[in-house]
């Protein structure tokens, strides 16, 4: 007889952060990541916006890296534990720059250098640990400052070449190509869950441009020389001599999308509100965990619990039985639309989360129970 419960695996991916060329410690191969802000106006060099003809579409890389590089800044983060190095970029005239937030948390002192050499103090304006940004000011004279376009993650597409600019291994100015890989993937965040864990993030683009430890927080750039991610972590199996994960074609950028609602907020009130419903789900669902959990369909997002009190309790939806060896049994609920949305994996309900909800709005979660399809509405709330 099939067993009716569904063990949850912690697959060991060696998910590195990329945030540490550390002179303290090698980085750990844990499963964790590795004012307005208004889009500058591309220089009159990068040409036409997204809808045009790519800059570089004859191999003209050259340019492409010539304008863009102008505005990507390496930093070097000094805490108790010593000295990593990250990267970023230039958003706006006030000096405001972005950055991933496990590049500089914990920092007694963050420093900017240009590509020009100018070289300045940091002050942290916001971070947020649940998308893994952080946002920067350094005071810096007009002609020091390109701010990078930023271009819009939902045109992205799987296939198309994307460019990398940051400061692996602390080597600054270090450009790389490749091409978008998958959209919509999940990583945990860097922010610990109340009940233990971590949170999800989600809608993250994987691309194979080599990534390497120090290019945490630089742009992910399309062909127009417009941001379209912010690297943050690899999935690799191989280190280098000193213990740093070695690129293996497997790359992860925050979409752009995201970091603009996350770097005005933080920006605005040095905080930004992440949507909530209050579940935990499995990430896909195979034909074993189909069967043993009865189930009518092998899509959707499969409640494995919900948090007492959050937004889904509230409204009343189910999450599967329990074991206290960790497994999950059936009975949960399967959410299979948002506002009409369908949800395949528990991706897209994050996805959807992330880039169509804000704290407050009710969203219609359609899910199946017992067979019967049911719409229940849910106030999103803020992360706790």
């Amino acid at each position: 007889m099939k067993s009716r419960w569904v063990r949850v695996l912690v697959v060991a991916l060696l998910l590195a952060s990329l945030a540490c060329t550390s002179q303290a410690a090698a980085p750990s191969a844990t499963v964790h990541p590795t004012r307005a802000l208004t889009p500058a106006a591309p220089s009159a060099v990068l040409g036409p916006g997204a809808s045009g003809v790519p800059l570089a579409a004859e191999g003209d890389l050259v340019t492409l890296y010539e304008s863009v590089n102008a505005g990507v800044v390496a930093i070097r983060a000094y805490s108790e534990t010593g000295l990593s190095r990250g990267s970023g970029f230039v958003t706006d005239m006030d000096g405001h720059v972005v950055t991933n937030y496990h590049v500089v948390a914990g920092a007694e002192r963050i420093e900017v250098d240009f590509p020009s050499g100018l070289k300045a103090w940091a002050t942290l304006v916001g971070s947020d640990a649940n998308s893994d940004l952080a946002v920067l000011r350094v005071e810096a004279p007009p002609e020091a400052l390109q701010p990078l376009p930023l271009g819009d993650s939902s045109l992205v597409r799987v296939g198309q070449m994307v460019v990398a600019i940051g400061n692996p291994f602390g080597l600054a100015g270090t450009m790389t190509v490749g091409i978008v890989s998958a959209l919509g993937r999940t990583l945990d965040s860097e922010q610990a869950a109340p009940s233990g864990g971590v949170f999800a993030s989600g809608d993250i683009i994987q691309t194979d441009a080599a990534i390497n430890p120090g290019n945490s927080g630089g742009p992910l750039v399309n062909l127009q020389g417009e941001v379209i991610g912010v690297n943050r972590a690899i999935l690799t199996e191989s280190f280098t001599v000193t213990g740093a994960p070695a690129n293996s074609g497997v790359g992860f950028a925050i979409p752009v999308n995201l970091v603009r609602r996350v770097v005005q907020a933080l920006v605005e009130n040095g905080q930004f509100e992440y949507p909530y419903l209050g579940i935990s789900s499995l990430p896909t669902l195979d034909l074993e965990a189909v069967e043993a959990l009865g189930l009518p369909q092998a899509t959707g997002a499969y409640i494995t619990s919900v948090t007492p009190g959050g937004p889904a309790d509230q409204a009343g939806l189910i999450g599967g039985t329990s074991s206290s060896m960790g497994e999950v049994g059936p009975g949960g609920d399967l959410i299979i639309a948002m506002d009409g949305v369908p949800v395949r994996e528990f991706g897209d309900l994050l996805s959807y989360l992330l880039n169509h909800t804000e704290v407050g709005q009710v969203v219609v979660v359609s899910i199946l129970r017992n067979g019967e399809e049911m719409e229940v509405p849910v106030t999103v709330s803020a992360r706790p």
